[in-house]
């Protein structure tokens, strides 16, 4: 069973997954300087690097680490994206195709923050290779959009696609997983109930009178 605690928050991966929220507070404000965009794109990609790097080597890989670094993710992505609009380096269409993958995991994000019972259900939530590959084309594509560096639309088309399959992963690893839930609870109760006999016998005894209102078998009498 899958445990959020809000002990795990201090930990030092989540810590630095949580760096990403005030970079993204930051990103607006130096939008109109190339140089501190970039830096602050640097250092939250750098975040993104060492939070994964600092969970498997201390051992602190937990449910709620798998959370904030999406929730991180996402906020960061939110400010990134909203900020390019808004200065026009990013059409609305070309936005929305960067965000492709948040887009795609944002229904996966509120059910878990919304819904015990997805908390409580059993699956490891940290990004696998597909997620970090669509990262790193992200991160990428800002950059170059940033830069004003040829390519960038090349790096735009990759990235939404990229994203569209990642997101897709999710969305089947978390189908299979309340399938998986749903299919050993039915083997629980099917194993704590008793058995039904096989359904012709039970036709043939609801078929049948109550053994009390059955007429007698005659016995022969003795000669």
């Amino acid at each position: 069973m899958s445990e959020y605690r809000v002990k795990d928050l201090v930990l030092v991966p989540n810590l630095l997954s949580a760096a990403r929220v005030p970079l993204a507070l930051a990103f607006p404000l130096a939008a109109g300087n190339a140089a501190q965009a970039l830096g602050i794109l640097g250092f939250a990609g750098l975040t993104d690097v060492l939070d994964g790097w600092a969970a498997r080597k201390l051992g602190q890989a937990t449910p709620v680490g798998a959370l904030v670094d999406g929730v991180a993710d996402k906020v960061f992505a939110a400010s990134v994206l909203g900020t390019l609009v808004a200065t026009r380096m990013l059409t609305p269409v070309a936005a929305l195709l960067l965000a492709t993958r948040e887009l795609g995991e944002l229904p996966l994000a509120v059910r878990v923050l919304t819904s015990r019972r997805a908390r409580l259900t059993e699956i490891d939530r940290k990004a696998n290779r597909l997620g970090k590959v669509a990262t790193v084309l992200e991160f990428a594509t800002v950059l170059a959009v940033v830069a004003n560096v040829r390519g960038k639309n090349a790096l735009l088309a990759a990235t939404a696609v990229c994203g569209a399959a990642a997101a897709a992963t999710y969305w089947l690893r978390e189908i299979r997983a309340v399938h998986h839930e749903r299919t050993g609870a039915r083997s629980r109760r099917s194993a704590t109930s008793p058995a039904k006999p096989p359904l012709p016998l039970r036709v043939l005894e609801a078929a049948l009178p109550p053994p009390s209102s059955r007429a007698p078998s005659p016995v022969s009498a003795p000669i």
